[in-house]
């Protein structure tokens, strides 16, 4: 099952029954299926809690994942704040819906075990993130 949950912000536009079975289809590109992943929509402030009291890191990002998955299975909790993507989305001049689309499918990647922690595995991230975006009709 996907949930989307809300945390001090209105739940963001998107068609539900489409997005999670782009989802379940990006996942199974990787050889996988999806158990529980729950989004939570945040604001900025809701994200930087989060990344203090669970990461130790003192500073503002647009996603934060927790990984449950298993060999086969995708489970985790995406927190995604929508203050951060609509500022990705004006920085790299792209629409907001596209870019909250980018960074849902950005957590789903790092539950395949995606990394994105130097300039080489940020390219291939951005490289698969493109792909399963040209997915979404």
């Amino acid at each position: 099952m996907i949930h989307f949950e809300t945390r001090g912000v209105e739940m963001p536009d998107f068609d539900n029954r489409r997005v999670q079975q782009w989802i379940r289809s990006v996942a199974a590109d990787y050889g996988f299926r999806v158990g529980e992943v729950t989004y939570v929509f945040c604001n900025d402030d809701e994200e930087l809690a989060v990344n203090r009291q669970f990461l130790q890191h003192d500073f503002y990002t647009d996603v934060i994942t927790f990984d449950y998955s298993t060999k086969t299975v995708l489970s985790g909790d995406i927190f995604i704040s929508l203050d951060m993507v609509r500022h990705n989305a004006e920085q790299v001049g792209t629409i907001f819906a596209e870019e909250l689309m980018r960074i849902m499918i950005h957590g789903i990647l790092h539950l395949t075990g995606q990394g994105d922690k130097t300039p080489e595995s940020k390219a291939v991230m951005t490289q698969k993130e493109d792909l399963a975006l040209s997915k979404l009709v």
